[in-house]
């Protein structure tokens, strides 16, 4: 009997470990009520603020509905504000508040200690090996996605084998 693979079982089981260890040393620094998600949401935007929704999408890989309810949160919780474009009246833009901006620091802090815990043990060579399968993996992922959108194939219909 062919042996089943786990990495994409160990990849979730990694995914949901990190996103706890991380929400507890954001609480330990006085950071609540940000969810993996959101955070992506504002890292990305902390790399560049005033984009607009379209763009802030494609950079964090979130779907427009999961998008917008998240932003939905993060403008209740102060973190943000959606302003029309002055270029273009039909796109809202996203800026950060005063009150993110500061946050930054510490959420990046976190973030090094969260590298540090993932890449404990590791020389650099083997870092580079592994971020390296990482982006092939994510490759494969992606361009089976395009490629099944384009010709309007469900993954539920295919079911890929390693060989």
């Amino acid at each position: 009997m062919k042996r089943l693979r786990q990495g994409g079982f160990l990849i979730a089981k990694i995914h949901q470990a990190a996103g706890r260890v991380f929400a507890r040393k954001l609480r330990e620094h006085g950071i609540d009520a940000i969810n993996p998600a959101q955070g992506r949401i504002l890292f990305v935007l902390w790399e560049q603020d005033n984009i607009s929704i379209q763009e802030l999408a494609k950079k964090t890989s979130l779907g427009k509905s999961s998008l917008t309810s998240m932003l939905d949160r993060l403008e209740e919780a102060g973190r943000l504000k959606r302003l029309p474009s002055a270029v273009d009246r039909r796109k809202i833009i996203i800026r950060l508040t005063d009150k993110d901006k500061r946050m930054r620091d510490v959420y990046h802090a976190v973030s090094a200690k969260m590298t540090g815990l993932f890449y404990h043990g590791f020389t650099q060579k083997e870092v580079e090996s592994f971020e390296r399968a990482l982006q092939r993996i994510l490759d494969n992922l992606t361009t089976s996605e395009r490629t099944r959108s384009a010709a309007g194939i469900k993954s539920s219909e295919v079911s890929p084998e390693i060989k």
